[in-house]
């Protein structure tokens, strides 16, 4: 014991628990001013423009700080100014809207602000029996700017510094006036963005070409667009205390469920988190944790398969400053679909489907079935293929596990290189990776030309999943049956798959199960990977409970009948 102590003293290190630091005292007393401590309360905006004016450049640290504008004026209102203050952000607004709608109106002499007097406000005004009967409201100075000064079409009042804050962060500007405890918060954004344009990994042919982009508003409003129904509801909640990402629910109010429109908003709600900056980073804090890492939401760049999925009953959750929108819940069929399946004919997207399914058991199974051939079940095998293979192994001086490994790595990492790389490239490096790897590895008598077939067909077969998760889903667990082949050959595999698909069966997304609808026949007609013909389309999925379960007449194409 006493040698192991003596050893584990020498080659171990213990960070302290605590550290100490110091600050000259000339350093302490010259920056005093601009160390602030965080402050957790609520703060309430101060009657006292210079109070307010201390209380900004403190939490804005001004003396640092230079994209953050205050801009001082005297404001003209009735006759009468009033010291007033802008705050706002260059680079995130307007200037153009700022100097014609807000600063112009506010200091320049008008027939709006010149006339004096403490007339009142009529609100209402009604005639009873030959009486005029009038109701009058007392001049109020922040509403009087509001309604009668400022020709702009979205202003706030706030009282809290925290709300008037968040609005500054986001594009807005701030307007402070002397001896009123009150702000407005106007919205002048007019930060550059990037425009709405094709989507990028979603492409179809018979479609859409419009995506989503980063800016949240842009977003909500393709939804508003595309659905064309005053029934869909977009709720605003943030999220993160530091960031207070805004975030968007999306539901469609005579269909969704209620139960999971709640349970949606109450596990975003209930994130104690600090920053939220993608959907990905959300699609992660509420969805359940697997074993096997399945994605159980769809993320989706295109509005027009984001309505489809309002329209069925589902939730959308969009997050500002992320192009793609999380669909909830998520089924595993889901990932097999394509947004062209619902523009093709019935029987090519059946079709393609199928292809999918077929993709799908080649990009899990295929290299771990050639293992677990070679190495425990050649008889199965054709004498001539056997003899085939036999002969191109025979310069192959490594077992087969060894040389399929090799080449699967081999190939991730091509596949990862000709995406980070600059994109003129890209396709160059994964096609000229690809041919001189898999030619040299065989003329180096590495691999055998029969496993080069099989890793490429299993490559082409994973781009064939239309989802990028599941596909990477595929990609990872692949390695898993290429050692079960290995180990104990079909036994092997099988044994992997009874597990893996009695994992996929008891997992759930959002209340709803994974296997759905083959774990629940009567949801096999509407949901399943075979899509009926459209004129059968009657009923949403069951599974979902939408308020609404018939979509559309047994009889739609009524033009046939009449």
């Amino acid at each position: 014991m006493k040698i192991k102590n003596f050893v584990k003293n020498i080659f171990t290190y213990t960070p302290p628990c605590s550290y100490e630091f110091f600050l000259p005292n000339d350093f302490n007393n010259s920056n005093s001013k601009t160390i602030k401590p965080e402050i957790n309360e609520t703060k309430n905006i101060f009657a006292s423009l210079d109070v307010n004016l201390e209380y900004i450049k403190t939490q804005y640290n001004l003396l640092i700080n230079s994209d953050i504008i205050t801009r001082e004026f005297i404001l003209n209102a009735r006759g009468k100014q009033h010291k007033a203050l802008l705050l706002y952000i260059d680079g995130m607004i307007d200037t153009q809207i700022l100097n014609d709608y807000v600063l112009e109106p506010l200091m320049m002499r008008n027939k709006n602000n010149l006339f004096d007097g403490d007339q009142n406000r009529i609100i209402s005004e009604a005639v009873t029996n030959n009486i005029t009967v009038r109701k009058v409201k007392k001049f109020d100075l922040i509403d009087y700017i509001e309604s009668c000064l400022i020709p702009q079409n979205s202003i706030k009042q706030s009282n809290s510094f925290e709300k008037i804050f968040s609005g500054v962060n986001s594009g807005n500007c701030a307007l402070f006036v002397d001896t009123l405890n009150i702000a407005l918060d106007i919205d002048i954004k007019g930060f550059k963005q990037r425009s709405i344009s094709k989507p990028e990994n979603e492409i179809v042919i018979k479609g859409p070409h419009e995506a989503f982009v980063e800016n949240i508003r842009t977003n909500t409003s393709l939804l508003r667009r595309f659905s064309n129904n005053e029934n869909l509801i977009i709720e605003s909640l943030d999220v993160g205390k530091v960031t207070k990402t805004k975030c968007a629910v999306c539901y469609m109010q005579n269909i969704a469920n209620s139960d999971l429109i709640a349970e949606v908003k109450y596990r975003i709600n209930n994130l104690e988190i600090d920053s939220l900056l993608s959907s990905g980073q959300l699609e992660q804090l509420i969805t359940d944790n697997n074993s096997l890492g399945l994605p159980k939401a769809i993320s989706t760049e295109r509005p027009d398969n984001a309505v489809q999925h309002l329209l069925e009953g589902r939730i959308v959750v969009l997050v500002n400053g992320s192009p793609y929108a999380l669909i909830l819940p998520a089924i595993m069929v889901d990932f097999l679909k394509s947004p062209e399946d619902r523009n093709l004919k019935t029987i090519f997207s059946n079709f393609l489907r199928a292809i999918r399914i077929i993709s799908t058991f080649f990009a899990l199974l295929l290299p771990g079935l050639y293992v677990s051939v070679t190495s425990f079940h050649i008889e199965i095998l054709p004498t001539e293929l056997l003899y085939s293979i036999l002969s191109a192994r025979e310069s192959v001086p490594f077992p087969v596990i060894f040389e399929i490994l090799i080449m699967e790595i081999s190939f991730e990492i091509i596949r990862e290189a000709s995406l980070r790389v600059p994109s003129a490239i890209g396709s160059t490096i994964g096609i000229v990776g690809a041919l001189v790897i898999g030619q040299a590895a065989v003329s180096a008598g590495i691999v055998s030309p029969i496993l080069i077939i099989i890793v490429a067909i299993t490559a082409l077969s994973s781009f064939a999943i239309p989802d990028y998760s599941f596909s990477f889903h595929l990609r990872l667990f692949r390695f898993l049956f290429i050692l079960l082949g290995y180990i104990a050959g079909f036994l092997g595999i099988g044994t992997g798959l009874f597990v893996y698909i009695s994992i996929i069966c008891d997992m759930e997304s959002f209340g709803v199960s994974y296997s759905i609808p083959y774990s629940h026949m009567e949801n096999l007609k509407n949901t399943g990977i075979i899509l009926p013909p459209i004129w059968k389309r009657e009923y949403r999925s069951s599974y979902l409970a939408p308020k609404k379960e018939r979509k559309q007449e047994d009889i739609s194409m009524k033009w046939k009948f009449q």
